[in-house]
């Protein structure tokens, strides 16, 4: 079925005349009247009756005027679905982040975001660096956070934010109140390790080291956030990013500066060879935001 022969069709009956159509549609009338005829012979019915030079829709018409109105209501919806996907992409984001950041500078972002964007769709996973990575390597996720430690291959990775590391100690330890803290200071104290793949891990373990210092380490973790956990708890002492640890100060932690400086370094992931949607980079520009403030 000629899908111009049914534009035609609607174009008479929405508009009364051949004539009116004809111009409406920017063609002949000759035109608009061979078009109805090939229809109706294709449909195998009569559309119109022809009184007296006046054309009226037969009571088959009408019938199929509902469907043809239903069909070109679809294609309207089509359209918008169309440029919605074009400005905006799925109307989804997928979003995975390394815990240390999922507490805070992610949570801040995607309330600026939603507040611009009501009717997107958040997925949002907290996981280890490497299982961001993999996530987005594989496309099942839009957008990552991670540390930078990861295998950067089969993602496009961006350098994103740097924290400067500090000490978390448990609120009344003896070094709660030096001015700073260094490699010598943690010397046999009871300490909580990040994984030793982390790079700030690997980065702290050279100046004890190079300080011939050895911290007692009970236990490691991958996350910052579980760091914190045992610090309050009263463990012992790790090496936090401020931002992960807000949440725990004046509630039995305590921050002191570390020295020499030493960085938790995180990179924003995409799928390679593609560019972001609209809506995902409207997200990444408030991650920009959050992360400058």
């Amino acid at each position: 079925m000629n899908i111009r022969h049914i534009e035609i069709f609607r174009a008479v009956v929405t508009n009364g005349t051949a004539s009116r159509a004809a111009e409406v549609l920017r063609i002949s009338q000759p035109a608009v009247s061979k078009a109805i005829q090939e229809l109706e012979r294709e449909i195998g019915f009569a559309l119109f009756h022809r009184i007296k030079g006046r054309i009226l829709p037969t009571t088959e018409a009408q019938l199929f005027f509902k469907e043809v109105e239903l069909t070109f209501a679809g294609m309207a919806q089509l359209r918008n679905a169309a440029a919605r996907i074009r400005d905006f992409g799925s109307g989804e984001v997928r979003i995975a982040c390394l815990s240390a950041l999922s507490t805070n500078v992610l949570p801040k972002a995607l309330h600026a975001f939603l507040k611009r964007h009501p009717n997107v769709a958040v997925t949002f996973q907290a996981r280890m660096s490497s299982l961001v990575r993999d996530l987005v390597a594989s496309g099942q996720f839009d957008l990552g956070i991670a540390a930078d430690e990861i295998d950067q291959t089969g993602v496009e990775a961006r350098p994103f934010a740097r924290y400067r590391v500090e000490v978390a100690l448990p609120a009344g330890h003896r070094l709660a109140t030096a001015e700073v803290i260094r490699p010598q200071d943690l010397h046999g104290e009871n300490f909580i390790a990040l994984a030793p793949e982390d790079t700030t891990r690997q980065e702290a373990d050279r100046h004890f080291a190079e300080a011939g210092a050895r911290p007692k380490i009970l236990l490691e973790t991958p996350y910052s956030t579980t760091v914190c956990a045992m610090v309050q708890a009263g463990i012992g002492a790790g090496l936090v990013n401020r931002l992960t640890a807000e949440i725990y100060l004046d509630r039995g932690l305590v921050l002191r500066p570390f020295e020499p400086a030493i960085y938790f370094r995180t990179l924003m992931l995409l799928p390679p060879n593609r560019q972001p949607s609209r809506i995902l980079q409207d997200f990444i520009d408030e991650l920009v935001k959050v992360k400058a403030g």
